[in-house]
């Protein structure tokens, strides 16, 4: 039977992302479960380009053998970019409503809200 667990890895972190995005009710909680979910589209991207047997695509002088597809690289080193700042961003969005309501609570937020 033929398992391809990138793909099924992507499935379990994409569940648990989502899991922690909708049931949890803290918000640095909550900013974790999106990273989850960006590591989970990181490694799906890396796993379209894989090619059973294939080199890396460095200009060397290497075999004409098959190479690993370079743009799903190119794509998740932005999005590794993106998604450092998108959390650091979070972060900052994190501390401000702490300092402002004095929680971090979801539905404590929802209820103080001017």
């Amino acid at each position: 039977m033929f398992w391809n667990l990138p793909l099924i890895a992507v499935v379990v972190l994409t569940i648990i992302a989502l899991a922690i995005i909708v049931f949890k009710k803290n918000l640095i909680k909550v900013f974790l479960g999106i990273v989850i979910l960006e590591s989970a589209v990181n490694l799906f991207l890396i796993s379209l380009g894989y090619r059973e047997g294939g080199i890396a695509p460095i200009y060397t002088n290497a075999p004409s053998t098959a190479m690993v597809l370079p743009t799903p690289q190119a794509l998740t080193l932005t999005s590794i970019v993106i998604g450092v700042a998108t959390s650091a961003l979070l972060l900052s969005f994190a501390i401000i409503i702490w300092k402002k309501y004095g929680t971090i609570d979801i539905d404590r937020i929802r209820r103080l809200k001017e």
